[in-house]
């Protein structure tokens, strides 16, 4: 096959692949978010902090200190005073004796497991962790069992019957698609027993779960357990972008010298740093956003008819994609933005409706969603 045949059939193959998710109703597409007179109940900001003054002027003041850019890896100049604050600060909301920012949460879930498994260890993943720790799993060399969904039963198996020296378990506090909890206590009880690594993937359950936003490993009581590792993102209740991987001091010593996803990228930009520094302190001096995004999330469920989540996140079953997109769509025109959740985004195959809660809405704003959402799920 000479080149120019190489390139039709490249395209070809693209072309009959796109035919194909056009044909199930999977395309998806990039459209640049307008600002439309929508009440948002599609997007991650949980707190309502995007736009409040106090997150934007950490994040300009932190690019007028230090730039645009960290300008190189962690590891040669790329650390900032910037940094260690905000670990510092994270491992203080989230009750841990330490904590790592990387210049996302997708490679926070890539380096802690990568940095601290191997051949030699047997990961047992939830059904249902996301893509990131699927894929970390998949890079680390590790050999996999996956679980069914939040069945300690089923962890509690694969463990006793395990014959590699190490183990790790993966789980989400709550999920983003089903928006339940994992049953933390029994999984650390479990990880214990059988001498396991438990890393949490608090990306829902920050801002959200605790008294305080601390997340449902610390409102446990399970934060500073040597064997434990929280992950977290900073771009759904902090309002930035990059993650964290928190734990033991040991535990940061590894990733700092051994994490790729660390040591070969750039620094986490300042102004994200900066953004979710400030996020942080405001959720500390108003903790009561955490009840009142809970709270919406509870009104919006009895309108959908269903069970209140865990955290933020809602999820409502749909026939079909088809079926899923022609909701949004209805919503979108009676000044509602939701979102929703394809196969392959879904673990179990089923598209559904995916409405997100946030603290600053109003009576009237959760009023006005919830007669528009009890129309479109009924």
């Amino acid at each position: 096959m000479g080149q120019h045949g190489f390139v039709n059939w490249f395209l070809d193959d693209l072309a009959a692949k796109a035919a194909e998710r056009e044909r199930l109703g999977l395309t998806r597409r990039l459209v640049a978010r307008q600002n439309e007179d929508l009440l948002d109940l599609a997007g991650n900001d949980y707190l309502g902090l995007t736009n409040r003054p106090e997150v934007i002027f950490g994040a300009t003041s932190a690019a007028r200190t230090y730039g645009g850019g960290a300008g190189a890896s962690r590891l040669v100049t790329g650390t900032l005073p910037i940094h260690d604050q905000l670990e510092g600060a994270l491992a203080g909301l989230l009750q841990a004796d330490s904590a790592l920012a990387f210049s996302t949460g997708y490679h926070a879930n890539l380096g802690a497991v990568t940095a601290l498994s191997d051949a030699d260890t047997l990961i047992v993943s939830d059904a249902h962790v996301h893509a990131s720790l699927i894929d970390a799993a998949r890079l680390s060399r590790a050999q996999v069992a996956v679980a069914r969904h939040n069945d300690t039963a089923d962890v509690e198996r694969i463990l006793g019957s395990r014959t590699q020296p190490k183990a790790m378990i993966l789980v989400e506090s709550i999920y983003s698609v089903l928006g339940d909890a994992a049953p933390l206590v029994e999984l650390d009880e479990i990880a214990r027993r059988h001498s396991s690594i438990l890393l949490i993937d608090e990306a829902h359950g920050l801002g959200v779960a605790g008294d305080h936003g601390q997340g449902l490993t610390a409102s446990l009581g399970l934060s500073r357990a040597e064997y434990v590792i929280t992950t977290v993102t900073l771009s759904k209740s902090l309002a930035a972008q990059g993650g964290a991987v928190l734990g033991h001091p040991a535990v940061r010593e590894q990733l700092v010298n051994t994490a790729r996803p660390f040591i070969y990228d750039t620094g986490l930009a300042p102004a994200a740093a900066g953004a979710a520094l400030a996020a942080i302190s405001a959720l500390n001096r108003d903790p009561s956003m955490v009840a009142r995004v809970r709270a919406n999330a509870a009104t919006l469920a009895e309108a959908c008819g269903v069970e209140p989540p865990a955290g933020a996140v809602l999820s409502i079953p749909m026939p079909g994609p088809r079926e899923a997109l022609a909701a949004v769509a209805v919503c979108a025109e009676h000044g509602i933005r939701i979102g929703c959740f394809r196969p392959p985004s879904t673990p179990d195959g089923i598209s559904r409706l995916r409405i997100t809660a946030h603290a600053h809405h109003t009576p009237d704003e959760i009023a006005r969603a919830t007669k528009v959402l009890s129309e479109i799920t009924r």
